[in-house]
């Protein structure tokens, strides 16, 4: 057989391309990861990492020796509208259709500590999530699933400790004791204040509560993960794969330290952390980056000198991707779904959920929900990958981009701990400025069409298909939720209630004590969610977080466009003819703390020319308008991700009339199905863009109604 070199190779591309160089070809990622269009062994020379084996230390190729040859990863789908009643009745036929674990999606009232009935959720309940108010409600949710058997994952942060506390209370009157409970409580919250933002208490006393759990369960629970360290959101939020690798595990070294500083041992607990990946469309890099994970975690733990093997592993858990779906051409996403699958099995995840391919527009139906947990059927049962143990290790490409990216995210942790550790860096906002700005840079290509979105902004379909949506009733939700709430306080004892969230005060305030073991408590007693979470905002308050934005991001991967120069010319006219330059409030009301696309917006008008003024998270309509009046806007941009919008959004044009304010333009983006558009339009919204809509072209559209608007009042 005949040896080549890559000298060879290079001159016979010369001859295929005409004489232009190969290396025209190469492509350098987000990550700044430059990738060739040929790897060999010699790209291995340097990689240190080669002949591991799976089982064994460092772990790169898996945590266990046989991996999915010996038990398929978990399907864990995630889960959760509405009501209790509705959610259990969703968990239990997919539990009976082939789903091997219940995950719980909450609703945003839930997330951020408040009951039902407040005032400031009456857009948010069961929108997004279940809403759970009490253990009557926890109970509900898992009528006839046996926790004894059924291992739960629960994504909560904010409100993690009624919840979990309620979850405890449900599966003991159910029959399962503590230490019979198995699944994963997320309870990151540190990833909260970078980019989610379901946050509730300031960190120094949320990074208690993470301590805690930990605390609690490593000696009460011992079938249970305390943690779930998640980077999935910050992906969500424009994180490249370098940034989500890096901050996330140097979120996992804060909650480690946070645990020993509680006098732990670090074998006590280190075995059940847990993390938890966005797998998106950088199909070898996402399987290179859960490689590179493990990899790394062992690195980070070896410095605590634990005596267990399992304290070193990294666990994960893997969803795909949200941001990669789009509202155009949507039946797309169930290819990217299955693509973004098929990476993370290739990369070694433990549990997986796949996403519906109507996500982008609504919360998912029974139909869709159905082909999101066969694709992953299908991954297992079909295609062959589950036989092989790491089927890519060995290869050039793959294991090169393993090493790149953990050398890469290496170099963030450490800049990290120059700063003093997560806890620090996350209070100066470092990292969630570093994520818009990548967010920005990503958005400028998407709509300059460097990177192809297929059926977005290239090969566009001619028509749209047209399908049925999910649609919750928010003020029956919420109606069905007041009267159980109602219920539920009218039959507790009061004065028991009362003593036991008295005493979870006291171990707030005072510092000692487990905040856990005094919730339960109180949870048993039958205090409310929203009760439990004001118990500790007496002791602590709630956090506030500064509104930053980044600029010249966006504007900057426009040099010298013509386009971009023309829609930036039209705005100058504009300021002119009105006399200054047009201005935009952009706001997001309700509970919903996604706020990448109105950070991404802000930026990019900005650097376009409007004067942009973006308002604090969870407004309600009523302080949403007073600020449009006291800053004067011409434009009130509602960011809407949690499908809040049919209530919300109606509420605020009544209060900007109620203002003396009708005349402002209001406008809407985000998640909104194109079934909702009739009723925001009627209820006086001026214009909607939903996912995948162009920047450039959007300032354009708005720009034509505000010069309309502006010469019908001079006539």
């Amino acid at each position: 057989m005949m040896s080549h070199t890559v000298k060879d190779w290079k001159e016979l591309a010369r001859k295929e391309r005409k004489g232009a160089d190969p290396e025209t070809l190469n492509w350098s990622t987000a990550e700044g990861i430059e990738v060739k269009p040929l790897y060999t062994e010699e790209d291995l020379a340097a990689v240190d990492h080669m002949g591991t084996l799976p089982g064994f230390e460092p772990f790169l190729r898996g945590p266990r020796a046989t991996m999915y040859a010996g038990r398929p990863w978990t399907i864990r789908q995630y889960a959760g509208f509405s009501t209790a009643e509705e959610s259990n009745a969703f968990y239990r036929q997919a539990l009976a259709s082939g789903q091997q674990g219940v995950s719980v999606a909450f609703d945003l009232a839930t997330h951020r500590g408040y009951d039902s009935d407040h005032p400031r959720v009456v857009g948010d309940v069961g929108k997004a999530g279940v809403a759970i108010d009490s253990v009557e409600d926890m109970k509900i949710l898992f009528d006839g699933i046996p926790l004894k058997d059924i291992s739960v994952s629960m994504t909560m942060n904010g409100a993690v400790i009624p919840v979990l506390a309620s979850y405890i209370v449900a599966g003991e009157e159910q029959g399962a004791s503590r230490a019979e409970l198995s699944g994963t409580i997320q309870n990151d919250i540190l990833k909260e204040f970078m980019v989610r933002n379901t946050y509730i208490y300031p960190p120094e006393a949320s990074m208690r509560i993470v301590a805690d759990i930990i605390e609690y369960t490593s000696t009460e629970m011992p079938r249970f993960n305390s943690i779930s360290i998640s980077g999935y959101h910050m992906q969500e939020a424009g994180a490249t794969l370098v940034q989500e690798l890096a901050y996330t595990l140097a979120d996992g070294r804060e909650y480690v330290r946070a645990a020993i500083a509680k006098g732990m041992d670090v074998d006590a607990f280190a075995g059940r952390l847990s993390f938890f990946f966005c797998i998106g469309m950088n199909f070898f890099m996402e399987a290179a980056k859960l490689r590179a994970a493990r990899l790394l975690w062992h690195r980070i733990m070896s410095e605590f000198e634990p005596k267990k093997p399992q304290s070193l592993m990294l666990r994960t858990h893997c969803q795909t991707s949200g941001v990669s779906l789009q509202e155009q051409d949507p039946y797309n996403n169930i290819i990217r779904t299955a693509y973004e699958a098929m990476s993370a099995a290739l990369g070694g995840t433990q549990s997986l959920h796949t996403n519906s391919f109507d996500e982008a527009i609504a919360l998912p139906t029974e139909f869709s929900s159905r082909i999101a947990r066969n694709t992953q059927l299908i991954l297992q049962n079909e295609t062959g990958i589950t036989n092989v143990v790491d089927p890519l290790a060995g290869s050039y490409y793959v294991e090169k981009l393993t090493a790149d990216l953990a050398d890469k995210a290496w170099t963030l942790i450490e800049e990290v701990e120059e700063m003093g550790g997560m806890t620090k860096a996350v209070a100066t906002g470092m990292p969630k400025l570093r994520i818009e700005e990548a967010a920005a840079r990503k958005q400028a290509a998407i709509d300059r069409g460097e990177e192809v979105i297929v059926g977005v902004n290239k090969f566009k379909p001619t028509k749209e298909d047209e399908f049925e949506i999910l649609s919750i009733d928010n003020e029956k939700v919420r109606d069905a939720q007041i009267a159980r709430l109602k219920r539920t306080r009218r039959n507790r004892n009061e004065e028991a209630c009362q003593k036991a969230l008295d005493n979870l005060e006291q171990i707030a305030r005072s510092g000692e004590g487990n905040i856990l073991a005094g919730a339960i408590e109180a949870a048993r007693a039958r205090a409310s969610v929203g009760e439990i979470s004001q118990a500790m905002e007496n002791a602590w308050g709630r956090h506030v977080a500064d509104t930053q934005t980044v600029s010249g991001v966006y504007g900057s991967a426009y040099d010298d466009d013509k386009r971009f120069s023309e829609v930036s010319e039209k705005l100058v006219s504009l300021g002119k003819e009105a006399g200054r330059a047009p201005r935009i409030l952009i706001v997001k009301m309700g509970q919903d703390g996604h706020d990448r696309g109105a950070k991404v917006i802000a930026s990019a008008f900005a650097d376009l020319g409007f004067e942009v003024i973006v308002g604090p998270l969870f407004q309600t309509p009523d302080e949403a308008a007073k600020l449009a009046v006291a800053e004067d806007a011409d434009i009130v941009g509602i960011s809407s991700h949690a499908a809040g919008h049919l209530t919300l959004a109606p509420l605020l044009v009544e209060e900007l009339a109620a203002n003396d304010a009708a005349d402002k333009l209001v406008i809407c983006g985000g998640v909104i199905p194109s079934q909702d558009y009739g009723r925001l339009k009627k209820a006086g919204i001026a214009a909607i863009y939903g996912p995948g809509s162009n920047i450039l072209d959007s300032a354009d559209d708005l720009i034509a109604l505000l010069f309309e608007r502006l010469r019908g009042r001079n006539r």
